[in-house]
């Protein structure tokens, strides 16, 4: 069974893509970004307050599929400058627990859309 998952919560996809699709019990999350769901602004002063505004965007698409960061098998992150590794590392273990982190790449990239320093898509199963 496949069901697109949308929430208010997150930004509102700005091309042709959903926020997630999910198969069976396996969830799909698109790449997210820093826009504030609300207001539409991108979050990119301080790439702590980028990397939350992401990682708090995927949480609301988990939720709206009725999952949590615990059911996170898979994140992709890309980054425009691997130098931001580690504060964006500090954000990103206070999402995701060591000791049942999900498998993860992070890799570094020459552009991001709407110029962004940081985006991360994911895959969780239920």
């Amino acid at each position: 069974m496949r069901k697109i998952i949308f929430t208010k919560d997150a930004p509102a996809p700005i091309g042709p893509y959903s926020q997630a699709v999910q198969v069976d019990n396996t969830l799909y999350v698109s790449g997210q970004i820093a826009l504030d769901p609300k207001s539409g602004e991108l979050l990119t002063s301080d790439i702590a307050l980028e990397t939350h505004r992401v990682l708090d965007s995927i949480k609301a698409i988990l939720i709206a599929a009725d999952m949590n960061f615990s059911n996170v098998v898979k994140c992709s992150v890309f980054v425009k400058d691997i130098g931001q590794f580690s504060a964006i590392n500090a954000v990103y273990t206070t999402y995701f627990a060591n000791d049942n982190a999900p498998a993860r790449e992070l890799v570094e990239v020459t552009a991001l859309p709407k110029g962004v320093n940081v985006e991360i898509s994911c895959i969780a199963h239920k």
